[in-house]
């Protein structure tokens, strides 16, 4: 079959590798052929999957990096060792076939919150996948005075698209700000220790020059189960709202993880 043939139903289909950009050895972005019919808003999820060698069809859900606009998808992954799926991705090389599903899900859409000046992009490891595509798109910069992007990694190798956000900030000084965190490989004049930790004792707003205050701030959440916990607790402390159905809130949370 050729990896272009798209299938009766539309549900999914065999879409080829056209990049592939290793990060760090557990850490890549794959870029796929898109589907023309294929919609998305930045902060959507959608699934790849593959048939395995014994016979097994595996799917999961990645976050979409690249931008609507954009002609092919983009998505940033991170190796699972001993997982059903992400060994068989790592093995993949530009050319192969990967499935693709031809739905965008998930609610983590930046025109859920109330309007605010200030946009904190909170993220742990791949949970900065979204903000990629926020960012690429630009929206959120229309709808925000201030946006900074704060990604916390264990090691430096892990800051994937470390500098086209470094560009993004030289390009709009003031109103975009990236803070890359390190946490095991402490280094003079970057920050290392946990965002949560940050927050609370005011470094983090501190070193950043804006508040995270209700009334004027807004908050998104991306990442590994244990940090999103600690944040809706400290978030919740400083009385900020969720959003609901119909309803818009000052707080948002990705929940695929």
């Amino acid at each position: 079959m050729d990896p272009t043939t798209r299938h009766s139903a539309q549900r999914w289909s065999n879409e080829r590798i056209t990049a592939v950009q290793r990060w760090a050895p557990h850490q890549w972005s794959l870029r796929i052929t898109r589907p023309a019919d294929f919609r998305f808003q930045p902060g959507h999820y959608a699934k790849l999957g593959l048939a395995l060698a014994d016979g097994q069809e595996v799917w999961r859900p990645y976050s979409i990096v690249s931008a609507p606009a954009e002609d092919d998808l983009e998505f940033l992954l991170t190796l699972v060792p001993g997982g059903a799926l992400t060994p068989a991705l790592d093995a993949l090389g530009v050319g192969d076939a990967v499935r693709f599903e031809h739905l965008a899900m998930g609610f983590f859409i930046e025109t859920q919150l109330a309007a605010g000046d200030r946009l904190w992009m909170l993220a742990t490891g791949s949970g900065l996948g979204p903000y990629v595509s926020m960012l690429r798109d630009g929206a959120a910069l229309e709808r925000h005075g201030q946006i900074a992007l704060v990604h916390s990694v264990r090691y430096a190798n892990e800051l994937a698209y470390a500098d086209e956000f470094r560009a993004l900030a030289a390009r709009l000084p003031g109103r975009v700000h990236y803070v890359p965190v390190v946490t095991r490989e402490p280094q003079e004049g970057r920050l290392s220790q946990r965002i949560p930790v940050m927050i609370e004792s005011g470094a983090l707003e501190a070193h950043v020059g804006m508040a995270m205050d209700a009334q004027g701030s807004r908050v998104m959440v991306c990442g590994n189960p244990d940090f999103t916990t600690e944040m809706r607790r400290i978030l919740n402390g400083r009385a900020f709202q969720p959003c609901r159905r119909g309803l818009s809130g000052s707080m948002l949370f990705e929940k695929y993880w």
